[in-house]
């Protein structure tokens, strides 16, 4: 095989691995959100959906964990049924959770960005960069929610009652993001 058609075939692999990738964290945030609960006093659900975000990350980079939140909300606007429990969408995503959904966008910049400038490297900054990613879900998520239930209900709705979960979340993402950096 000549240089030239073994590196094109090395280019084809390597978008190959990419889309691969980007399908396979795409699929992990779809299915993360379908088990969803739903508690009687607010209409945010408890879902694995933003460790699944921040996963994608923290695991991918910048680009291909955005691509793949992106492909995920590109989905859920053309109608699939891969949000939370099954919704899909613009009028869901324009709903009181839509603003959770376009922080998913940000988290994954913010923590692919922080990835890949080492922060999955050691186990404080590890949890330090899944935190910040957390956080970026909740501001656009809070101040979204907001508008429908009202700035002075928006933490007691959108916030308190996911602290445990989310601390949960990033105590396992933490060190699996350790585990999965020393399989490499």
């Amino acid at each position: 095989m000549s240089r030239a058609k073994a590196s094109h075939a090395e280019l084809v692999l390597d978008w190959l691995e990419e889309l691969a990738l980007i399908a396979v964290a795409n699929l992990c945030l779809v299915l993360s959100a379908q088990a969803a609960v739903r508690l009687p006093f607010t209409p945010v659900p408890i879902t694995a959906q933003t460790l699944a975000v921040l996963m994608a990350g923290a695991l991918l980079g910048r680009r291909r964990g955005t691509l793949a939140v992106l492909a995920y909300l590109a989905e859920g606007a053309a109608g699939l049924p891969v949000f939370a429990g099954g919704a899909a969408g613009l009028p869901y995503m324009l709903g009181p959770t839509g603003g959770y959904l376009a922080g998913f966008l940000l988290a994954a910049y913010i923590t692919g960005g922080l990835k890949d400038r080492g922060w999955e490297r050691r186990p404080l900054s590890a949890l330090a960069m899944l935190a910040l990613g957390n956080l970026a879900i909740y501001l656009p998520g809070l101040l979204w929610l907001s508008r429908f239930v009202g700035p002075e209900k928006a933490l007691a709705l959108g916030f308190f009652p996911f602290l445990i979960g989310d601390a949960l979340k990033l105590a396992l993402g933490a060190p699996a993001l350790l585990l999965a950096r020393r399989r490499r």
